[in-house]
């Protein structure tokens, strides 16, 4: 039995240009609604194969405003059967705040408390997440986690499978398919592409709706993503000589290419 936790993140759904906030530090999602990253997606679909294949359990987790319930609920209604929301603004929060507070939820489940389960705690033998997040692409958060929980972790993962207490995952690397052996628990951050996502039906909605959402503060003060605006300077200005007009500027040219040694 696999019992396989996946953390997801609300982003917002742009389908062209990404726009910034007034303060470039984050995506400004006025205008558009929201959704999961496909590598996000491609997460919750390996954790629910993962999960019913070893006949364990998969739970999604989001560290995020009260509104990420709507994709909590997307995950339910594919088969995750337990969520949790670590209510927090998003923007104030870095890879180190989110690796934390999700480090502190697995601690707490596994002792037993809130969403731990009755008569005992529940360890996650598989932490999944995505690969990046589609609006702040930190490509951090997994290896921040797996070093919170002194786990092992492999990256950019398309496949895994779960036997015998090791989990093998198959990713692309620079030389072709790579296969790593992981024993577990363990961490892995998923890239689209190895899986098709699910989507959730009418009847996995319903369903959906009737699980309890379990809801978390912030263990601490978050210390922020430390992301500097990038200032531009401004362009220097360019000037540009006229050597003049037909047959005439041609004894001008000879001395300008003699001069920069052309011909030497």
């Amino acid at each position: 039995m696999t019992n396989v936790l996946v953390c997801i993140k609300r982003v917002p759904d742009f389908s062209g240009e990404v726009l910034l906030a007034e303060d470039a530090q984050s995506a400004d999602a006025r205008f558009v609604g929201f959704t999961l990253s496909n590598h996000d997606s491609c997460a919750v679909e390996l954790a629910v194969q993962v999960a019913s294949a070893t006949d364990g359990t998969a739970t999604v987790l989001t560290v995020g405003s009260a509104e990420s319930v709507e994709q909590l609920r997307s995950a339910l209604g594919v088969g995750c059967a337990a969520a949790v929301l670590v209510e927090a603004d998003p923007v104030a929060l870095g890879p180190a705040d989110v690796a934390r507070e999700i480090a502190a939820a697995v601690r707490d489940h596994e002792a037993g408390g809130a969403g731990g389960g009755p008569g005992g705690g529940t360890t996650y033998d598989l932490v999944l997440l995505g690969n990046d997040a589609a609006d702040s692409g930190d490509f951090q958060v997994g290896i921040r986690l797996a070093h919170e929980l002194e786990r092992p972790v492999v990256t950019g993962i398309k496949t895994v499978t779960v036997a015998d207490g090791t989990a093998t995952v198959h990713g692309d690397g620079a030389e072709g398919r790579e296969t790593y052996a992981v024993p577990l628990p363990a961490v892995v951050t998923v890239l689209e592409g190895g899986v098709e996502p699910r989507y959730p039906t009418i009847t996995g909605r319903m369903k959906a709706k009737k699980i309890p959402v379990e809801t978390r503060t912030l263990m601490q003060a978050p210390t922020g993503s430390g992301r500097m605006r990038l200032t531009l300077p401004p362009a220097a200005p360019s000037t540009a000589e006229v050597l003049g007009e037909g047959p005439e500027a041609a004894g001008t040219v000879v001395d300008l290419l003699q001069k920069l040694g052309v011909g030497r």
